[in-house]
């Protein structure tokens, strides 16, 4: 059974989620990159929507008019640790509850989501025209002076994944304990060739 996510989030929606687990979000998706991050943080612009309770998605979209609306064309997650310097406290000023993009984050973003009880998702790369079709509509757009890839496409999304949890409200963070382990494992692997062939040392 789909487990899915439905804006506005409310903490107890999202509590019992566990890294790993896998989600799906019906409700609204703001794409929200680079700029916008920058614009609230560091210039201390106010953003053009609401995001209290609701869903952002790391992406640069491709999207075109149909007639006098806008249709999506792809959208796939970008890399999510190019928002790193700016998530936690953009977490707390906005007070979104769900962050979707492409890898992991860093202790600051983890340190946000259990703080204000938030979550970082991640969706496959390499599935950015699937994710179109999960788009029903186009609701508007906001500062699209910044580009296409850079505005804000405030989307309706249904069954919008799937989405892997990477960090839960407890802080707990997938990418940091997988490369933990991973280390432990290369490290390992490394001593038993270093054994059969010792002049690589």
């Amino acid at each position: 059974m789909k487990r899915i996510l439905r804006t506005p989030i409310r903490n107890q929606d999202i509590e019992p989620l566990r890294i790993g687990d896998i989600v799906y979000l019906d409700g609204t998706l703001v794409t929200c990159r680079d700029v916008a991050h920058r614009r609230l943080i560091e210039y201390g612009m106010d953003l053009p929507v609401d995001l209290s309770g609701m869903a952002i998605f790391h992406a640069g979209p491709i999207v075109m008019r149909d007639g006098e609306r806008w249709k999506m064309v792809s959208v796939g997650p970008t890399t999510s640790m190019r928002m790193e310097p700016f998530e936690r406290d953009f977490i707390e000023k906005t007070g979104v509850k769900l962050i979707v993009g492409k890898g992991g984050m860093g202790k600051q973003t983890s340190e946000g989501c259990r703080r204000h009880k938030a979550l970082h998702a991640v969706f496959p790369g390499g599935c950015a025209v699937l994710a179109a079709t999960q788009i029903e509509e186009i609701e508007r757009v906001e500062w699209q002076e910044l580009g296409m890839p850079e505005s804000l496409w405030v989307c309706r999304v249904r069954e919008f994944g799937p989405l892997i949890i990477s960090i839960d409200t407890t802080g707990d963070n997938l990418f940091e304990k997988n490369r933990a382990v991973f280390k432990k494992r290369m490290q390992r692997g490394m001593e038993e060739i270093f054994q059969k062939v010792r002049y690589i040392r």
